[in-house]
């Protein structure tokens, strides 16, 4: 499919760039991968979410994985709360795959020692049909549990051979620093730190965890990058009316869909972001996969940083 590189004069007009944050100069969303962090494992710029896996209908959810398969290393993110791990293990057990598999462990009041994380890293494999999974994250931080708690787990985790990278969803920057210290202490990099992060939520840019993850070369996972479907579809709410209108204006200029748009100016952020959109049926993850064959003009990134400039707290 054809995709013009730059503006029409009407969408120029009604959505004016202005200078924002700079594009990687390395950035290329058409091509290759990008690092977990300093794992040595590359993944897809684009991942995919699983959180509904559970509900939707199972052949959907086949073809789904099969597509998503044919594109390359693709992450699978699941998590013991999604209860997904079954429905993505049936998906592998299916053929062979090239498909990174990430899950998490659900910390709460007395489930955070490492014996009680490698317990439920054993029930993760068990319900995917793996020996070894490719990252294992905390699900979340507790308020006054030290980090180095989860890092002894998640160190051994990796010593036993059953995770080959480990990261953490939802720490703040402090939290980052902290646990990947202890992390290094055992020779143990952190892989990544996934967070909510969109044009609608962007607040990882002002509260320190992509810069932490600049710093400590730690990949940002972005869960939620469509806001929910709310970076789906056109849309008159006068909170978010700006935003759409810009992204609508640029999408048509490059014969591509808003929320292709909105996936490829996260690509486009920064070379650590890797945005995990949710899919349940096989056209929602190729079209997913489609912010991968173009990219923003740096006028049209400019754009939409103005248009969205709010969010950012």
């Amino acid at each position: 499919m054809k995709r013009p590189r730059h503006h029409t004069i009407a969408s120029q007009r009604r959505c004016r760039s202005v200078r924002g944050p700079a594009m990687p100069a390395d950035h290329d969303t058409r091509h290759g991968t990008r690092p977990l962090g300093r794992t040595g494992i590359d993944v897809l710029p684009l991942g995919i979410g699983t959180n509904k896996w559970q509900r939707a209908d199972r052949g959907a959810v086949l073809e789904t994985y099969r597509t998503i398969h044919d594109a390359g290393p693709c992450m699978i993110d699941t998590a013991e709360i999604y209860f997904s791990e079954r429905v993505v293990g049936d998906c592998l057990r299916a053929g062979p795959t090239r498909a990174v598999i990430a899950s998490k462990f659900l910390p709460f009041p007395g489930r955070t020692s490492p014996r009680r994380l490698m317990s439920a890293l054993d029930g993760s494999l068990a319900r995917l049909g793996l020996e070894t999974i490719d990252l294992y994250y905390v699900h979340y931080p507790l308020p006054l549990i030290d980090v180095g708690v989860f890092a002894e787990g998640l160190v051994e985790a990796v010593k036993s051979g059953k995770a080959r990278a480990v990261g953490v969803a939802n720490f703040n920057a402090d939290q980052m620093r902290r646990i990947a210290d202890h992390l290094a202490r055992a020779g143990v990099p952190l892989a990544a730190n996934q967070v909510n992060y969109s044009l609608l939520r962007r607040a990882a840019e002002t509260n320190g965890v992509l810069e932490a993850c600049r710093e400590l070369d730690v990949a940002l996972v972005a869960y939620f990058p469509l806001a929910s479907g709310r970076l789906t579809q056109p849309s008159d709410s006068m909170d978010t009316k700006a935003l759409m209108t810009c992204l609508a204006d640029i999408a048509g200029a490059h014969d591509a869909s808003i929320s292709q748009v909105a996936l490829n100016w996260l690509l486009a952020r920064d070379s650590h972001v890797i945005p995990i959109p949710g899919a349940t049926k096989p056209h929602h993850a190729r079209a997913n996969l489609d912010a991968l064959g173009w990219r923003l003009s740096e006028a049209d990134f400019d754009a939409i940083d103005r248009a969205s400039a709010k969010r950012r707290t």
